[in-house]
């Protein structure tokens, strides 16, 4: 019993936006208090936390002070600097822990634990020096260069079909360390989200398929129509990626399927996923609950699929900057649910909200969502 946070205690909370917003809400509905850390203030967790906390993350004293405030502290961001963690965990447990951040935060530390667990990985070359980049041979592209560190969403990376689109594409990330994966001709994109208690116990939810538009996540759905065969190796490398990095908590693992239905790790999001969001409306269980079970010792909640299947559509800003929308016409649909992250500011590519719709079979999930969508636009 040592690792219960019992419900009445204080989460911790290291970032500020709609992840963080969503495990808020799930906290305060099992009974915890929450407190939230970030450089931000009004912002989509701080409107629902019990203490906003406004201070960089190198601030020693605020740390201090939000250390000692709370029980347990987890975190919606891989990007929290490693001392940051450091300084907390001398007042409080963080998890999942600071080793799990360390070698998520870094693409090229990543791909190494992976393959290192006999995990299938994208073929990968380390790129850090000019004889790194020299190294590099005609066979080893098409490839996306990336930078190592502190991308998302598509930031930090460049699809090269050439070497001298590798050269350019380098000194457009000013020669930073960076990791050169081969292009992967794949079918589709899955991810896998689980969660593993801090007892060892570990569910996972069945595999979701994801679509992308302009590298952000555009449209999620269950079930994933994929082979029984896929789905399973994807679950089970799941499982081995969260013994092997002893993660207490949740994490999404990111797939390529081939066009010979074989899951390739991309990678790896040590906090509830953009494609779990569908769980809230669609599961038993939803990834927030999971996380705050999770970190606070309590048993792990059901991941039961409760309709036949559901698609998740994001909402960017682009598609709330007309200053009127038609919200009647879109929750019009009783098998609609709306979450909307209480962002002031709507721009362009920005995650403003999604949408969940839940439906008999996958197709008209997703054609209900994306209508939703489209006449949430029109005026």
């Amino acid at each position: 019993m040592k690792d219960l946070i019992p419900p009445g205690s204080t989460l911790g909370m290291l970032g500020s936006g709609q992840l963080g917003r969503m495990a808020t809400i799930a906290a305060r509905r099992l009974g915890y208090r929450v407190h939230v850390l970030s450089p931000d203030q009004d912002t989509p967790t701080g409107q629902v936390a019990d203490l906003e906390i406004c201070a960089d993350y190198d601030d020693s004293e605020a740390l201090s002070r939000f250390a000692q405030g709370v029980d347990v502290v987890s975190f919606e961001f891989e990007n929290v600097p490693s001392q940051t963690i450091e300084q907390i965990v001398q007042h409080a447990p963080v998890r999942p822990g600071g080793h799990v951040l360390h070698t998520t935060q870094n693409r090229l530390r990543e791909k190494t634990f992976l393959r290192e667990q006999g995990i299938p990985v994208t073929e990968f070359l380390a790129i850090r020096t000019v004889g790194d980049l020299e190294a590099v041979t005609d066979a080893d592209v098409p490839a996306v260069l990336k930078t190592a560190g502190w991308g998302y969403d598509g930031k930090g990376q460049r699809t090269v079909r050439s070497l001298d689109e590798l050269r350019s594409a380098w000194d457009d990330i000013d020669n930073a360390e960076a990791i050169l994966e081969r292009f992967v001709d794949f079918s589709c994109e899955m991810s896998v989200v689980a969660a593993r208690g801090t007892d060892g116990s570990f569910v996972c939810y069945e595999p979701v398929r994801n679509v992308h538009r302009n590298h952000i996540l555009d449209v999620s759905s269950v079930p994933a129509q994929l082979s029984s065969d896929a789905e399973k190796q994807a679950m089970e490398i799941a499982q081995t990626i969260f013994d092997g990095l002893d993660v207490v908590g949740v994490l999404c693992v990111e797939f390529f399927v081939t066009e010979d239905g074989r899951a390739l790790v991309n990678e790896l999001a040590p906090r509830p996923h953009n494609s779990g969001h569908l769980t809230i409306d669609a599961h038993a269980t939803c990834q927030f609950e999971q996380q705050v079970r999770a970190v606070c010792g309590l048993p792990l909640g059901s991941t039961r699929r409760l309709r036949p299947a559901a698609a998740m559509i994001n909402l960017l800003g682009d598609v709330l900057l007309p200053e009127e929308l038609d919200w009647r016409e879109v929750l019009s649909d009783p098998d609609l649910k709306l979450h909307l992250y209480g962002k002031h500011e709507a721009r362009v590519g920005r995650k403003m909200g999604h949408m969940t719709v839940l439906a008999d079979d996958v197709e008209t999930a997703v054609r209900h969502g994306l209508a939703g969508r489209e006449n949430l636009s029109r005026s």
